[in-house]
């Protein structure tokens, strides 16, 4: 009962402190409009329109953002009078993540500071530093310039490091607390995976509904560089993502992952595991208020070791993941509620990274740019010990 009683007064103190909020976060304050311009049921996610923002590297091609520049009298530099910056901030009371049946305070659970926009008519940069992430500094993940319709069309190219998934679906945009675990499973020793990287991803896009989209990555995460160098191997990896648009309503698509790695280990050397991955995507949006998402991957690590404590290596390790995203919002880009049920499966011959859960989640917008959530997850990958997850709280940008 005292549990229950501390939940409810946090839960108060929430509300109250979103009420306060008032500010809009870098882009909208930029442009002067709403977040429903780019976001919807809520942010960070999506609609069509906010990804097209973004992939015009954060600008308005129709409108001239408002005494943008300063005018230096040399046409060559590109000076911004202030610097677009914002802030989210979140926070959570959670019962039960970690299966020990504790209710944990978590609040910030993260503070993010961000910043992005255009450096010239078609340069753009886009950056975010985490001050906090559970509660350590994380640094700067997403961090990239990028070069908008480059020869003239659709094409981009952006150089820095972002995530692996982007060009599936993104991870940072998702509504929920519980994560596309597909993206972020780790197969033993391997250091390839979905999440963040370095490198190149050219994008092209076509008339006819077509996404064409290549990464070109070193392979291994964004660990610290070792005597100035990021890569731990001679070997690139590379991504091809194919889309297409059916309709207003409909978009498919597939993907190849295909990459090479040198495992390192503390006495076992020159072994090198091989990565292939594939799989089919679909978006589906029927209605404004119904969206539907869908992911399926496989994956085939030719060698890993277990942990760096082994010393022989686990062969031809198979892993097949799927995540389903279902979102109601009672009236689109408008409403100030929403629903969301999401699905995670993951089953591996690395055992460790097997998983499977059912997530609902329920939000309330107090304010465009601060909404309270609260979220429910069954975890049952292990049948005989199923674990029920509760949280809830706030996200907030300003």
């Amino acid at each position: 009962m005292k549990q229950i009683l501390r939940l409810l007064t946090l839960f108060a103190i929430f509300i109250f402190l979103a009420e306060q909020l008032q500010a809009i976060p870098a882009f909208a304050r930029k442009y002067r409009m709403s977040c429903t311009t780019c976001h919807a049921p809520a942010a960070p996610a999506l609609k069509p329109y906010g990804d097209e923002f973004a992939g015009n590297g954060f600008r308005l091609v129709e409108e001239q953002s408002p005494r943008y520049y300063t005018e230096t009298g040399d046409t060559k530099l590109s000076l911004v009078r202030e610097l677009p910056i914002a802030v989210r901030l979140e926070g959570f009371v959670s019962y039960n993540l970690a299966g020990n049946e504790k209710t944990d305070f978590a609040s910030p659970y993260l503070m993010k500071f961000m910043s992005g926009g255009e450096i010239s008519d078609r340069l753009s940069y886009y950056f975010y530093f985490y001050f906090s992430e559970r509660g350590e500094v994380a640094g700067v993940e997403d961090a990239f310039l990028m070069y908008n319709d480059l020869f003239g069309i659709d094409f981009d190219v952006s150089l820095g490091q972002f995530q692996v998934s982007d060009p599936l679906f993104k991870r940072e945009l998702r509504l929920s607390l519980e994560d596309y675990v597909l993206y972020t499973s780790q197969i033993g020793t391997s250091g390839i995976g979905m999440t963040y990287d370095k490198g190149m991803m050219l994008t092209l896009g076509l008339d006819s509904g077509t996404g064409i989209t290549m990464e070109i990555i070193n392979g291994n995460g964004i660990g610290e560089a070792r005597n100035r160098v990021f890569d731990k191997d001679k070997y690139k990896n590379v991504l091809g993502k194919l889309s297409q648009d059916i309709g207003d309503k409909l978009t498919v698509g597939a993907f190849v992952y295909t990459g090479k790695e040198a495992l390192e280990h503390t006495v076992v050397s020159d072994i090198t595991n091989k990565v292939f991955m594939w799989g089919p995507d679909i978006s589906f949006t029927p209605t404004e208020k119904w969206t539907l998402n869908a992911q399926y991957l496989q994956r085939n690590d030719s060698e890993v070791f277990y942990n760096m404590s082994s010393t022989t290596t686990m062969a031809d390790i198979n892993t097949d993941g799927a995540m389903a995203e279902l979102i109601f919002s009672p009236k689109g880009d408008l409403s100030d509620w929403y629903l969301l049920g999401l699905y995670n499966w993951v089953e591996s011959d690395f055992n460790m990274a097997d998983y499977h859960s059912a997530t609902f989640h329920a939000g309330y917008l107090l304010r465009r740019n601060v909404r309270l959530a609260a979220e429910y997850t069954y975890d049952f990958t292990h049948s005989t010990n199923p674990i029920n997850k509760f949280s809830f709280g706030f996200i907030s940008a300003f």
